[in-house]
């Protein structure tokens, strides 16, 4: 055996023995059915911190990738409070909130090492289509869901074991409940802004490939998609009008959409008419230029001039409609970003 090894298993050894302590020291404090609820209570309470601190981060606008040492650390937290729970024993044979407990722990664990592993995964690729966002948005939905019905589940049967022995609980709701609530349904309503947003901001970015690449029958189609994007997520946001009175993510929203409709309808086609207007003088001027001078005849040389003086106008114009898009871009997603900052601060809650 190495000395590494050796020192490692000294470690393991020492953490197993105040696992032990901790866990016999809580189940001998334990004569009366309030003290064996606190100790079940003091169990969970590093690791609800830990695995809340993650879903705060995430959800305050931090790519999941960048918060993945939290995810680690409230995994790491979960398989801790496991361990002590299984340590501690049945309050007077009765194992009900216990096992209750060892239950709510492991799907944690399940949720947060598999689940939320799924979802850090997903975001890498969630950008690459409309399909691949709204299955990302979905899976986020649904897990932020399960979270909020294992602790549902939790705490009721915690509330059962208080009710079996008489002991009154004060509130009605606990705190760390109330706020899963507010997450889920916050998670749900900026889900539905944000995928209108998406939906018309990615085909944004598909028509300026287009663009790029100078495919007139690829930019009309773009464009005629991005329109009814827009169009789609404008009625759509009839039903999301605000959140808790925060009318500010639709707003921004709808002014996004309307810009990317205006952007579609008005610039665009100016654009696509300078790309035509280039495709005629490259055919006019290789024409032009595969004859020699003495065989160009007045209509050619007046057909070349009036192309040129055409391109030369295209240009100008052209050069000034790409400003105007690119910065109507710019604002577009500027004042996305920075409502959506405002609004998840405003509203989603924090947990430390």
């Amino acid at each position: 055996m190495t000395k590494r090894t050796r020192t490692n298993l000294k470690m393991l050894l020492i953490v197993a023995f105040f696992v032990v302590k901790n866990a016999l020291v809580m189940a001998q404090d334990v004569e009366t059915p309030v003290a064996y609820m606190n100790s079940i209570t003091k169990v969970q309470e590093d690791m609800n911190k830990k695995y809340l601190a993650y879903v705060s981060a995430s959800a305050h606008g931090k790519r999941l990738r960048k918060v993945e040492k939290l995810r680690q650390q409230a995994v790491e937290s979960i398989s801790l409070s496991l361990t002590n729970t299984q340590l501690l024993f049945p309050y007077k044979g009765d194992n009900s909130l216990r096992q209750s407990s060892i239950d709510y722990i492991k799907f944690c664990y399940k949720l947060f090492n598999d689940d939320y592993a799924h979802i850090v995964d997903l975001e890498e690729i969630s950008e690459q289509s409309v399909d691949e966002m709204q299955a990302y948005l979905l899976l986020q939905e649904k897990t932020s869901e399960k979270l909020k019905e294992a602790n549902q589940a939790n705490d009721l049967a915690y509330r059962a074991f208080a009710a079996k022995y008489k002991i009154e609980i004060l509130d009605s709701k606990s705190e760390k409940g109330e706020k899963m609530e507010i997450v889920g349904k916050l998670n749900k309503y900026f889900n539905k802004v944000y995928n209108q947003f998406f939906k018309s901001n990615w085909e944004d970015k598909q028509l300026t490939k287009a663009l790029t690449n100078k495919k007139v029958n690829d930019i009309e189609q773009c464009r005629n998609t991005l329109i009814k994007y827009a169009e789609e997520g404008l009625k759509a946001l009839d039903t999301l009008r605000s959140f808790n009175g925060d009318a500010s993510l639709a707003l921004a929203c709808k002014q996004s959409l309307e810009a990317y409709k205006k952007l579609a309808e008005t610039e665009i086609p100016k654009m696509t008419d300078y790309y035509l207007k280039e495709e005629n003088f490259n055919n006019i001027k290789k024409s032009f230029d595969s004859k020699s001078a003495s065989d160009r005849t007045k209509e050619d040389v007046d057909a070349y001039n009036k192309a040129v003086k055409e391109m030369n106008a295209g240009v100008n114009s052209y050069n000034q409609t790409n400003n105007n898009a690119n910065n109507i871009r710019n604002s577009i997603v500027n004042n996305w970003n920075s409502t959506e900052k405002s609004f998840m601060d405003s509203n989603m809650p924090y947990f430390k």
